[in-house]
């Protein structure tokens, strides 16, 4: 079978992206990392009234010059004294609403008290510590618009305006299946020629990691019928299932000829590493099947399941910039080569090396760690100088 381009199997995969999943109802202190599914308008403005923004004496900003009688104090959480007169003053601290005819509050270090007497040292400016009505938001206006993910400040936001309950995108699911005689789990005894099971959990925790529902659904041998099973049971249950092994052109090899049943998208891509990757339909639902090196299945879990996730909550989980090199690095493969390194932030620039990585197979599954950026290398057999901008995966 000819494997396709990197390039073409991204444009396969974007013609045939999910549309966004339904919203649900959640409690606020439960829509951290989830998608806004609604326009969040204000209903009225912030702050509704002038308010000092330290403490201080409101005043009349013409009035600086004169004998300013105190008439008394606004604590916050009070408006007692709700205006002023020509030459006088109240005593307003941080939070406080302004009196009317007050425009401007003078602090409490640029003033002399003398009983009731109010002798200000130091000028300032008209409209000095005061927040206009509206300065934070103002009625009507779309403060947090919907497909925002939700983070600490959107919180902070939503419950100053008492919202308590929100609409957000419902997660995709994601089931994760091992599949291979030669994996066993992490308590089970292995004997020679077993490895112990990594992707299930590596890709279990990575598809969590970015916000998703993700089930580890554990290890099945290389028994055809019982693979079929449990990707059928898992399919009633998921928006995407993902295998790991199975895909290749091996006598054992059945992953490939159970997900060939469904709506195959492609199967094998020009890339190093996961050449052997399989993307398929289900109805409204995807199978992808990784192949089983460890580094392969973690690699194209990010090239080809997180864009099929992100689609169903119209989200972007990963960035692709340009990058210097710092250091010389010569490219041994004809693929489209996707390759872990150190990432660095320096002088006002991106900058990557492969410092520490082990250079090697797709079952080196250390390079990641500490890691969060790949380097893609266009096809061809080529030599890379230091200062060289190449293309970077950041997750």
């Amino acid at each position: 079978m000819a494997h396709i381009s990197f390039e073409k199997s991204i444009k396969i995969l974007n013609d045939n992206l999910p549309k966004v999943k339904d919203s649900e109802r959640v409690f606020l202190e439960n829509a951290l990392n989830r998608v806004l599914a609604e326009d969040i308008v204000a209903k009225y403005n912030n702050p509704y009234k002038e308010t000092a923004s330290m403490d201080g004496y409101a005043v009349r900003f013409v009035d600086q010059e004169k004998e300013i009688k105190i008439i008394g104090k606004n604590p916050a959480g009070t408006f007692e004294y709700t205006k002023i007169n020509e030459n006088e003053a109240v005593k307003t601290y941080t939070g406080s609403f302004m009196p009317d005819n007050a425009d401007t509050l003078v602090p409490i270090e640029n003033v002399d008290v003398q009983g009731d007497k109010l002798i200000i040292k130091e000028k300032v400016s008209k409209g000095y510590a005061v927040r206009s009505i509206g300065e934070d938001f103002k009625k009507d206006e779309v403060i947090i618009k919907k497909g925002t993910i939700i983070k600490a400040g959107e919180i902070g936001v939503l419950a100053s305006l008492g919202i308590s309950v929100i609409s957000v995108v419902k997660k995709p699911i994601i089931s994760v299946l091992a599949t291979g005689e030669e994996v066993v789990d992490l308590d089970t005894e292995f004997k020679m020629g077993q490895i112990r099971s990594s992707n299930n959990y590596t890709l279990t925790a990575l598809g969590r990691y970015f916000g998703f529902e993700t089930h580890n659904l554990g290890i099945v041998g290389d028994n055809k019928e019982k693979i079929k099973s449990k990707i059928i049971s898992a399919l009633s249950n998921s928006d995407i299932v993902v295998t790991t092994g199975g895909v290749s052109v091996g006598d054992f090899d059945f992953v490939k000829e159970i997900t060939s049943e469904f709506d195959v998208l492609f199967h094998g891509v020009n890339i190093k590493p996961g050449q052997w990757v399989m993307v398929a339909k289900a109805g409204e639902k995807y199978i992808v099947s990784l192949p089983g090196f460890p580094y392969s299945s973690f690699v194209t879990f990010l090239l080809y399941v997180l864009p099929i996730a992100d689609a169903f909550e119209n989200k972007k989980s990963i960035k692709f910039i340009t990058a210097k090199l710092k250091e010389n690095f010569v490219k041994k493969f004809k693929k489209t080569q996707f390759v872990a390194v150190n990432f660095y932030f320096e002088n006002g620039e991106y900058y990557v090396d492969t410092k520490g990585k082990k250079q090697g197979s797709s079952g080196i599954l250390t390079n990641l760690i500490n890691n969060n950026a790949l380097m893609m290398l266009d096809e061809g057999l080529y030599t890379l100088n230091k200062n060289d901008e190449v293309k970077v995966i950041l997750y």
